[in-house]
């Protein structure tokens, strides 16, 4: 009777052993894609560039087979331009533990950066990291941080100036100064245009609020308004595209997207795209690259874009070698 419990005792524990080996052998055998796993996403604010590059991310993501709500935990916070907001933000996310967080735009990662020295961090449309203290290089950084620039070339910005304005002698930026993106910008434009036969004059716009009657502080003292990578600027773009056209003065943008919202033409990067690209460095991190080991890098796409109606009012006519250049005309 004893030897019989026994022997059934034994049964019993090679089964156990036996379907554990199993339970194991299929989570070994299971796609990475299949596990549960988290992307934190954050912006300092929301607008189309910041949306766009938000919104191909995970398009990226979902190309690979991540799925919010079934294999991907998703979270998308935006500080509404509040840099208090941005820090309570930051603080979630490293409490939550994702496996990355996406920090859209200069004051976002700066802020992620401070928080967290552990979690991969991939910063996207900052203009600037090197300038921002992100990574030190275009190299790898060897810490928990990589990601996409949107950095343009300034030199083919000015061409373009000057193909739609070609008498223009003073560019007017305005600008908040207290974003690293902006004041890359400015510099390199004031040492730039002088040897282009032009001046810069700029306008601070610290907040959103400011965008208006730092415009309208510009009116009589440029020929063009050239609108650098501000998110206080892009945020509330349309205040500034009613200066331009109200004074007849072109309006000029870094953004693409900003064509549809009142510039007369952008030649900038495709803000999905660089999402797009910016996704595919989180899935690197996912499949268990380390992000101090990628280059960062800067986004591949341009796109010329004119919008006609918002020209007329600015008082601009494109020639014909700018419209059979262009990637997209806005009527």
């Amino acid at each position: 009777m004893a030897l019989h419990m026994i022997g059934n005792s034994l049964g019993t524990l090679k089964k156990c052993f036996l379907l554990a080996g199993l339970g194991a052998l299929v989570a070994l055998g299971t796609p990475a894609v299949a596990q549960q796993r988290s992307v934190a996403v954050t912006s300092v604010i929301e607008h189309p560039a910041l949306d766009a590059v938000r919104d191909g991310v995970k398009e990226a993501l979902e190309a690979a087979g991540y799925t919010d709500g079934k294999n991907l935990r998703w979270q998308y916070q935006t500080a509404q331009g509040n840099v208090g907001t941005a820090a309570q933000i930051a603080r979630k996310f490293v409490g939550d533990k994702p496996d990355v967080i996406v920090a859209i735009s200069t004051p976002s990662a700066q802020t992620m950066l401070s928080t967290t020295k552990d979690i991969p961090i991939v910063f996207s449309a900052i203009t600037d990291p090197i300038g921002a203290k992100l990574v030190a290089n275009w190299e790898p950084s060897g810490t928990n941080m990589t990601g996409v620039s949107n950095m343009l070339e300034v030199n083919r910005q000015v061409d373009l100036i000057l193909q739609i304005a070609p008498d223009a002698k003073r560019v007017g930026v305005v600008y908040n100064p207290a974003e690293a993106n902006s004041v890359y910008y400015v510099r390199q434009l004031q040492e730039l245009l002088p040897s282009r036969g032009m001046t810069l004059v700029t306008a601070a716009a610290p907040r959103t609020v400011d965008v208006g009657a730092a415009g309208r502080s510009l009116v009589g003292k440029i020929d063009v308004f050239y609108s650098v990578s501000d998110n206080n600027v892009v945020a509330s773009f349309e205040t500034l595209a009613k200066v331009a056209e109200n004074a007849k003065i072109p309006l000029i943008a870094s953004d693409p997207n900003c064509v549809e919202r009142g510039a007369a033409a952008s030649l900038g990067v495709d803000y999905k795209e660089l999402g797009i690209q910016t996704g595919k460095m989180v899935l690197r991190i996912l499949n268990g690259e380390k992000p101090g080991d990628i280059k960062p890098e800067i986004g591949q796409n341009l796109e010329l874009v004119l919008n006609l109606k918002a020209a007329q009012g600015q008082g601009v006519t494109f020639s014909q070698e700018l419209l059979d250049q262009a990637n997209r005309i806005i009527q």
